[in-house]
């Protein structure tokens, strides 16, 4: 690769003779200004504003263990929710059957089935299948999203192969793990208090999830029963202790992030009634929702500005999947603009909010190449950025 330069006070600009192997890229231009070093202050602002020496985990830890306590004590004590699972109990192992399970997790939805045989075998067979929901069903309707799962969820069922048995006139069960703040009123029902990630699906906010997925499968001829709603975290607790019976916490980081863990009964004020057997039950700590004392920057809170729910999920939107891509794509465009990172003009496809998605941005971190190419890649495909990196001199 052979380089020529020339150079001004004001700007100085590189034009890149493309290798062989880079024979029908674009022409990489890359243009240089004397106020490059704000790049610099940005960075090391933000660097700054990100930071977490330990008296601010402490803080934030404290923060966290009163909310968590106040949201016990009562409902609506504080931002964590703490939400009663009426899981009271976690599988032994000793589990047999077919049984079916529905994942709504985020922007991915899932249909599984595993056929369990015990202690001896464990797990004899799975099968699922992934899809992504259409953007345009997580701002319509309920009838229009729930349908869209029953529809997936029948022709899942209908492929049902010969691994799998149902004894005789029994009929099929589902667990729906779906990961939204919901209130439960029991194992198989639960109000959805609102939704969160990027959804705003009109109609079912105050209803009960699994009478939706029940009235939709209905429509599709689809004979199934709901015998548990579970939240994600609380899925992977439980799938956790069938094969390790000290598990007692489990911890979502993903489109969004959450967390569950098994606490005594007699310290949750807020439980009325009859206690269970066990003395213990799972918790919902809903911990996207948390905000006292977490480090934000000027991007966090300008996304946060931008978003459908201002000042809510703050936890949540500074560490989780769906947003972090987003929190890059604006630095980028900061330093763009103030530094001339790319040049004179900002790319009009890094404008785009969530052009950048978090995908990329861990494609990116992981580039150990010499020459970058997946960053260079990336940026080019998904940002509308033309760059090349030169060699130190």
């Amino acid at each position: 690769m052979s380089v020529a330069a020339t150079t001004s006070p004001a700007v100085g600009t590189l034009y890149v003779s493309p290798s062989p192997r880079s024979r029908g890229m674009p022409r990489v231009t890359m243009a240089l200004r004397s106020n490059v070093v704000s790049v610099g202050s940005i960075l090391t602002k933000l660097q700054q504003d990100c930071a977490t020496p330990l008296p601010i985990i402490r803080h934030v830890a404290d923060s966290m263990t009163a909310d968590m306590r106040a949201g016990l004590a009562v409902d609506g004590g504080s931002n964590l929710k703490m939400i009663l699972s009426y899981v009271d109990s976690l599988p032994s192992g000793n589990e047999k059957g077919l049984f079916y399970a529905l994942d709504l997790g985020g922007t991915n939805f899932r249909a599984l089935r595993v056929q369990l045989g015990g202690k001896e075998e464990r797990v004899v067979a799975t099968e699922f299948e992934q899809l992504s929901i259409p953007q345009e069903l997580m701002f319509g309707t309920s009838e229009e999203l729930f349908d869209f799962i029953a529809s997936t969820l029948a022709g899942f069922a209908q492929k049902e192969s010969e691994k799998f048995h149902l004894p005789h006139g029994r009929q099929r069960e589902i667990g729906f793990t779906f990961s939204f703040p919901v209130k439960q009123t029991s194992i198989d029902a639960g109000i959805l208090m609102k939704w969160t990630k990027g959804f705003a699906v009109s109609g079912t906010a105050g209803r009960d999830v699994v009478a939706c997925l029940n009235e939709a499968m209905e429509r599709q001829g689809l004979d199934m029963r709901v015998s548990a709603l579970v939240n994600d975290t609380v899925g992977t607790l439980a799938g956790a202790r069938y094969w390790d019976d000290d598990v007692m916490v489990a911890v979502i980081l993903g489109t969004g992030t959450n967390a569950c863990y098994v606490e005594r009964t007699d310290c949750i004020p807020k439980l009325q009634g009859p206690k269970s057997s066990s003395g213990r039950t799972i918790i919902n700590t809903e911990w996207g929702a948390f905000s006292d004392g977490i480090p934000l920057t000027v991007f966090d809170r300008d996304m946060d500005v931008a978003s459908i729910n201002p000042g809510e999920q703050i936890f949540e939107k500074t560490i989780s999947g769906m947003y972090l891509g987003e929190i890059a794509r604006r630095a980028l465009v900061t330093m763009a603009g103030e530094g001339s990172l790319f040049g004179r003009a900002v790319p009009n496809k890094l404008s785009t909010p969530f052009a950048l998605r978090t995908p990329d941005i861990c494609a990116m971190q992981q580039d150990n190449s010499d020459d970058l190419q997946a960053v260079g890649s990336i940026l080019h495909n998904v940002a509308g950025v033309t760059y090349t990196i030169l060699p130190l001199l």
